[in-house]
């Protein structure tokens, strides 16, 4: 992996995409930085990070025959790199929300945002941003996030863990050689938050209802299946979990 380390920018997904545009970079180029002042989250959402303490950071890395409508494998299989990860630092309670958070118990721990650029039917690149609370420990009215030095009452350096980070990255994309898409759908829903679990949801702004989510579709969409044994498909920002 070629790394390139910045003090302060906007976001590290926005500047490895335009640095892709100007420049012909190596597969698996990788950005990090200190203080991202402006980082997005899915669907515009932004992900808050105080300076020095955490991990942001981009990843590149290109494609020859991804077809497009694999496209969730590359989500599953980054979600599942950083749960390794995690799972190798004991933190408590390690589970995937769908789509792409990871959690420690009902908190959230990272947050992850791949942006594809398509090229017909296939993805020619993705820009993979993870955005991972480490030593932080005090986030305001964020009441759902946490850190790895509130979940384990530990300081990390930071160097280190992006090291075993990047290795696990490169690990499981590597996979996408070997495994088929329902191998990777499979160890995704076997680590999913609230797999095969009665729990309460909302759609819009209807009423809550109770339901056990059953995993996932080959397009991500999750399945959940209402009491009333109605199996129910939702794309992302559909449905709401509720705590």
């Amino acid at each position: 992996m070629h790394l390139i380390k910045l003090n302060a920018i906007a976001s590290t997904n926005d500047y490895l995409k335009q640095l892709a545009q100007q420049k012909d970079l190596r597969d698996l180029t990788v950005v990090v930085c200190d203080h991202q002042t402006s980082g997005r989250g899915q669907k515009g959402n932004s992900w808050v990070s105080e300076e020095g303490k955490n991990l942001t950071l981009s990843v590149l890395k290109r494609f020859s025959n991804l077809g497009a409508r694999q496209g969730f494998s590359l989500n599953c299989l980054v979600s599942l790199a950083i749960f390794d990860v995690l799972q190798e630092l004991s933190v408590p309670e390690v589970r995937v929300k769908w789509p792409n958070d990871i959690m420690s118990g009902n908190k959230k721990i990272c947050g992850i945002l791949i942006e594809n650029t398509l090229q017909g039917t296939t993805v020619q690149q993705s820009i993979i941003g993870v955005g991972l609370n480490v030593n932080q420990a005090n986030f305001g009215e964020l009441t759902n996030a946490s850190s790895l030095k509130l979940a384990t009452g530990k300081d990390y350096n930071l160097d280190e863990l992006l090291n075993k980070l990047l290795r696990h990255i490169e690990f499981r994309l590597k996979s996408l050689e070997v495994l088929n898409f329902q191998e990777i759908i499979q160890q995704y829903e076997a680590v999913l938050f609230r797999m095969e679990t009665k729990a309460p949801f909302r759609v819009g702004k209807e009423q809550p209802f109770k339901g056990t989510i059953k995993g996932v579709t080959e397009s991500g969409q999750l399945k959940i299946e209402r009491e009333n044994g109605r199996m129910e498909h939702f794309n992302f920002k559909e449905v709401t979990f509720i705590y």
